[in-house]
């Protein structure tokens, strides 16, 4: 670092969370990248998101934080409550002991002032919000992330995406196995992604689907190469995961399947590339071992005419 950047003064960001999180919060962050130009602008995330951290063009540096303990930084000039779990997260940045606090109306963690929280707002809207009550300019359709610096190792796949953190978002392998089939006789070259966790999962779908073994990605992929794959891919099939915003991210056509939560909340751009299926009755998440019946209502049929849909535009 050098001496301007160390005698810049500090912003930082809390934004501690998962993939998807973290790419909801990109227009937020670019929002407040061009509100405090001389700032040097912090983002305290989930170490493991580095690479696209670096690809949103807002950060100027990451501090690996995966808690609701304060960041490792002490008086930062402002500090942005972008994390969202009230009053926790308030709480944490007022740990830093910032000059000024960007957040949530919060009087229990001690911090009355800004904008009140929402019942139903997505999450894009939301955190595009907190920034505009400290007169900033976020757009809520700037999303786009860099390219990553690596080729994708499929350019042209239809990628489907099985796992889930939790089992209320886990559609069966089964169907997933379906309509992997379905795309593969239909030409598409199919390959099944997760984490390393998920192999096992991934490797019931592509035998399902009578797929070849090297159609297995799950847990051969670091983010930037995930990344790099999805920017390149023809189509994405996942739930309601970080998955789905990586092909919001690079635009790409996607058929996201919900279940406990809602598309109003966590749903792609409304853009005709982008199909979101949900048969849900109300707005909730709930987090379980098995499948929300929401999800279980969604059919292979109806996910592969979303798919014919999403590609044709």
């Amino acid at each position: 670092m050098t001496d301007a950047q160390e005698a810049a003064p500090r912003l930082l960001a809390l934004r501690a969370l998962n993939l998807g999180d973290l790419l909801v919060s990109v227009p937020a962050l670019r929002g407040l990248r061009r509100r405090y130009p001389e700032h040097r602008l912090l983002l305290a995330v989930n170490p493991a998101l580095l690479p696209l951290a670096r690809l949103t063009g807002a950060v100027d540096e990451v501090v690996p934080h995966r808690s609701l303990r304060p960041p490792p930084v002490v008086a930062p000039d402002v500090a942005v409550d972008l994390h969202g779990v009230l009053p926790d997260s308030v709480r944490a940045v007022y740990g830093t002991r910032p000059r000024r606090l960007v957040a949530f109306a919060c009087p229990e963690a001690g911090h009355p002032d800004g904008p009140a929280v929402r019942d139903v707002e997505h999450e894009v809207a939301k955190w595009c919000r907190l920034v505009r009550s400290d007169g900033g300019d976020p757009d809520e359709a700037d999303l786009l992330l860099a390219p990553p610096p690596v080729p994708s190792p499929r350019p042209g796949a239809a990628v489907v995406h099985p796992g889930a953190a939790y089992g209320s978002k886990r559609w069966p392998p089964e169907r997933f196995a379906a309509v992997a089939a379905a795309l593969a006789v239909a030409g598409h070259d199919v390959v099944v992604t997760g984490t390393a966790a998920e192999r096992e999962r991934a490797a019931r779908v592509a035998a399902l689907a009578g797929l070849p073994a090297r159609a297995n990605l799950a847990g051969r992929t670091g983010l930037d190469t995930l990344a790099a794959l999805v920017r390149g891919a023809a189509l994405v099939v996942c739930g309601d995961t970080g998955m789905a915003h990586l092909a919001s991210a690079y635009e790409r056509p996607s058929v996201v399947l919900f279940g406990p939560a809602s598309p109003r909340i966590w749903g792609p751009p409304r853009k005709p590339v982008h199909a979101a299926l949900w048969h849900g009755d109300g707005e909730r998440e709930v987090q379980t071992d098995v499948p929300d019946p929401a999800l279980l209502r969604i059919t292979v049929e109806e996910v592969l005419d979303a798919a014919a849909r999403v590609l044709a535009a």
